[in-house]
């Protein structure tokens, strides 16, 4: 099995995750709680987040998706970048910026919390759509569907519930993930918006 920064991140995951299924106190540290992080400081939190889960099928589900998606963005983050590093800093930084708005709108809420690597993982999977705009995903492991189609279906109904409430999961961070993965390699490689165009355009 090779060694990659993806199954090096899942590994670091899963530790962290089992951690703090065993010690509540650890999993109240290093999720997100927005007030902390106002009144307190804690801003170490905004990426301590992306490592824990609520539980051992949130786990799983995220380190799956990140194990089917991550090794073919890191083939291609070398292509762009040279830079095994830039990987790294691009999952980090989805963790950060698909936090971000919920922080903003919840930072003086002492009751919000949330956690896992979700934000982070959809703009992975959101970079692959850039890149294999027709790809297949298959929903729920069974439903195929082009990527492109996808992506577009999980952005309506991320906006939708985000907007509707009265969940416990972070729609938020799911929508701004997305958006991030779409856009990071846009900001460095503005070119690869014209090749997504011209592959939605001219599909084989």
């Amino acid at each position: 099995m090779t060694i990659t920064i993806s199954l090096i991140i899942i590994i670091i995951t899963a530790l962290i995750s089992f951690m703090a299924f065993q010690n509540n106190d650890q999993l109240e540290k290093l999720m997100m709680r927005p007030y902390m992080v106002t009144h307190y400081h804690q801003y170490y939190r905004f990426i301590t987040s992306g490592f824990v889960h609520a539980d051992t099928p949130h786990l799983i589900f995220n380190m799956l998706t990140l194990w089917f998606f991550g090794e073919f963005i890191e083939g291609v983050f070398e292509q762009l970048f040279q830079n095994k590093l830039m990987y790294v800093a691009y999952y980090i930084l989805g963790i950060i910026v698909a936090d971000i708005p919920s922080y903003i709108k919840n930072r003086n809420n002492q009751y919000y919390a949330s956690l896992g690597a979700s934000g982070a993982i959809s703009g992975v999977v959101f970079t692959s759509i850039l890149i294999a705009p027709w790809q297949k995903i298959y929903v729920f492991a069974a439903i195929p569907l082009p990527a492109v189609v996808y992506g577009v279906l999980f952005l309506a109904g991320s906006a939708y519930m985000s907007r509707k409430g009265g969940s416990n999961v972070n729609h938020s961070a799911h929508f701004w993930g997305a958006v991030y993965g779409f856009v990071f390699p846009l900001i460095f490689h503005p070119e690869l918006g014209t090749y997504f165009i011209q592959t939605l355009l001219h599909r084989q």
